[in-house]
């Protein structure tokens, strides 16, 4: 750990790693790129469709108690 915090109070050296590190991640292909980004979409819109009705639902709940 100490390694860690020696080389970040250097920017250049810093840098320099980062740059290193970049080239050793695996970017996805064109294919693989769409298929994750159609696995995140289709996610969100389940949340976001599932938080909806949830307020729909407790919403109306909360209407139907204090009327």
């Amino acid at each position: 750990m100490a390694e860690s915090t020696k080389s970040t109070k250097n920017p250049i050296k810093f840098l320099k790693e980062v740059v290193t590190e970049m080239k050793r991640v695996t970017w996805p292909n064109g294919k693989e790129l769409k298929k994750y980004t159609g696995v995140v979409v289709a996610t969100v819109t389940f949340i976001a469709i599932f938080f909806a009705i949830s307020d729909f639902i407790i919403s109306s709940l909360l209407q139907l108690i204090t009327n």
